[in-house]
């Protein structure tokens, strides 16, 4: 299966209740060719309407702090979520939506077989990383598991409401930089 197959059949998921009250699918983006996947919790109003990941406010934040440390989400990342389509009101994801949807993250991560994987938040790193995973603690510590290192940092839409994180967060992105370099993902 390739990604297009993979992303038409999530186009035609009715699995859970999220389907009903979506207006597009928001599958994913970036370089299919990218040895770093970046993974949200979930598409927010901007994400639905537009069917791509990040395209609103926190988005743009993330742009701008790629940009600064000479990332690109078209080049270097293809970014993605745990849930597919937007949770009402952009509460959390319920386990059970998570559950329905993890299929589709797994088949996009055989496809793209990323070297890494960065967390974009609680949400993706408890899934993702450990189940009792603390962003404000843990952000920027990396794990090696089934062959791929993983870092959960702050997601961007919290960095909106809480910028004394930014710091922080920028240092996790060099850390990503450095992790690059190291797997000779980038020079």
């Amino acid at each position: 299966m390739d990604m297009r197959e993979l992303e038409q059949q999530c186009k035609n998921c009715f699995k859970c209740e999220l389907a009903k009250t979506r207006t597009n699918v928001v599958f994913g983006t970036g370089n299919e060719n990218a040895k770093v996947m970046f993974v949200g919790e979930g598409p927010g109003e901007n994400e639905d309407l537009q069917g791509e990941p990040f395209v609103g406010r926190a988005g743009q934040l993330l742009n701008l702090m790629l940009d600064a440390v000479d990332l690109s989400r078209e080049k270097d990342i293809y970014i993605t979520n745990i849930v597919k389509c937007r949770p009402p009101k952009n509460r959390d994801p319920l386990e059970s939506e998570s559950e329905c949807c993890i299929p589709y993250l797994r088949k996009q991560t055989v496809i793209i077989r990323p070297k890494i994987i960065v967390c974009l938040g609680r949400i993706a790193a408890t899934r993702l990383i450990s189940p009792d995973f603390k962003v404000t603690k843990e952000h920027g510590q990396w794990h090696f598991k089934g062959g791929m290192w993983f870092m959960g940092t702050f997601h961007p839409a919290a960095l909106l409401r809480n910028q004394s994180n930014k710091p922080d967060a920028m240092e996790d992105l060099l850390s990503l930089k450095d992790k690059m370099k190291e797997l000779e993902i980038i020079k």
